[in-house]
C-alpha cells in the first residue's frame, strides 16, 4: 500500500475522507469486491463538494485501497494476506520486547548524548548536568515502516555501546549486555497527530492520528535506565489486552489477566 498521493492531500477535507475510508477498508467493515456510493452521495454524506471526494478517492486508488471498474464503478481490493500488523500483549511486555527484533529491523536515523528534556530527566531519576543517549529508530516490517522510537539511555550505561551496535542490536539486549538487571516498566498510552518530521519517516500524511506510547524502564533497584516515546501507525500496529470477568455477582467487572496466563504474541512488543 502506497501513501505517496495521501501525502500529498495532508490536513485537507480530502484527507480527512480519504482516512475514514482507509480505515473502514482495512478494518473490514468495507470488504473486498464492496462498491463504494457514487462521488454524488459520498459528498452529501460527509457534506463537501464533489471535487473533494473525488481527491479523495484517487488517494485510495494510489494506495492500492480501491480501483475503477468498467459497469461497476469504485470497489474495495482485497489487501494481501501477508500483510504484517504488529501486535503487542501489555501483561507480556517485557519477556516480549526481545522477540521484536525477530519479526522487524530498525533503520537508526539519530545517536547522540545531549542534557535531557525535564520529562526525561524526571522519568530516569537523574541528577542535574547528567546526560544522556539519544537515539531516533523507526522500526520496519516487511521493509514498511510502523513505528518511530525516541529513546533516551542514563550515559553511565550508554557508554557501553555503540552506533553500530543500536542499529544491529535491540535495545533491550544491549541493557542487558551493560550489566543492568531490568526489573519492571511504567507506561502510558494514548494517541497523537504525526508531525511533518514523523510523517515522512513513517510514510504518512502530516496530521495522520497516530498511537503515542511513553515507557520507562527500571532495574532491580528501581533506577530509570531507558525512558521511550514511541508512535506507531494505527493500520500496522494494535495493542491487545486480555481481561478476566471477576467480583462476586453484585459486583463483577474486567480485570487483566495475568502475565503467566495471557496469550503469547507471534509478533511481539518491541525494545
Amino acid at each position: 500500500m502506497n501513501d505517496t498521493h495521501a501525502n500529498s492531500i495532508g490536513g485537507t477535507k480530502s484527507h480527512r475522507i480519504y482516512l475514514l475510508l482507509k480505515d473502514a477498508i482495512l478494518s473490514g467493515r468495507l470488504a473486498p469486491g464492496r462498491k463504494l456510493p457514487g462521488e454524488l452521495k459520498l459528498a452529501e454524506q460527509y457534506g463537501v463538494s464533489r471535487v473533494t471526494v473525488r481527491r479523495a478517492m484517487q488517494a485510495l486508488n494510489e494506495a492500492g485501497l480501491v480501483a475503477r471498474k468498467p459497469g461497476l464503478g469504485t470497489v474495495v481490493l482485497q489487501q494481501p494476506l501477508d500483510a504484517t500488523v504488529m501486535t503487542a500483549s501489555v501483561a507480556n511486555l517485557l519477556p516480549n520486547m526481545v522477540k521484536m527484533s525477530k519479526a522487524s529491523h530498525v533503520r537508526l536515523l539519530e545517536f547522540c548524548y545531549i542534557k535531557p528534556p525535564e520529562p526525561v530527566r524526571e522519568g530516569l531519576g537523574l541528577r542535574d548536568g547528567e546526560r544522556v543517549q539519544r537515539s531516533i529508530r523507526v522500526r520496519m516490517a516487511d521493509d514498511k515502516p510502523f513505528s518511530y522510537l525516541v529513546t533516551h539511555v542514563p550515559e553511565r550505561i550508554a557508554l557501553h555501546y555503540n552506533e553500530a551496535d543500536l542499529s544491529q542490536t535491540p535495545l533491550f539486549a544491549l541493557l542487558e549486555r551493560s550489566g543492568v538487571r531490568v526489573d519492571h516498566a511504567a507506561q502510558t498510552i494514548s494517541a497523537t497527530l504525526a508531525t511533518h518530521e514523523v510523517a515522512e519517516a513513517l510514510d504518512v500524511s502530516v496530521g495522520s492520528p497516530l498511537i503515542a506510547l511513553t515507557r520507562v524502564v527500571y532495574d532491580e533497584e528501581g533506577r530509570g535506565v531507558e525512558h521511550l516515546d514511541a508512535l506507531y501507525r494505527p493500520d500496522r500496529y494494535r495493542i491487545q489486552i486480555d481481561l478476566n470477568r471477576t467480583g462476586d455477582e453484585a459486583a463483577r467487572y474486567w480485570e487483566p489477566m495475568a502475565p503467566e496466563s495471557q496469550r503469547m504474541e507471534t509478533e511481539p512488543h518491541e525494545a
